[in-house]
């Protein structure tokens, strides 16, 4: 599991990585159209803009789309995620 920390502390899971496409799992809701920030891997920060939110028993899957991700930082996450 890739954990993202969103601002305000939330941990969100991600799940699937699909070129720039990105899906996760959170304890909280993110309305379409908003942009989270977070850092992954430590010290890597990323941003997101959500299309769905989805309530999923007491989660949220949350997809959207990277923007200013590196090509470094994609790659490594896809490798990452590959080998769960």
């Amino acid at each position: 599991m890739i954990e993202i920390e969103l601002s305000g502390g939330i941990i969100a899971e991600l799940t699937s990585l699909v070129g720039e496409r990105v899906s996760l799992r959170s304890a909280q809701a993110a309305a379409p159209g908003s942009r989270l920030d977070g850092v992954v891997l430590g010290d890597r920060h990323l941003r997101i803009k959500v299309h769905r939110c989805l309530r999923s028993g007491d989660r949220f899957e949350i997809e959207g789309r990277f923007f200013d991700l590196t090509r470094e930082l994609r790659e490594l996450l896809q490798e990452r995620i590959s080998a769960l």
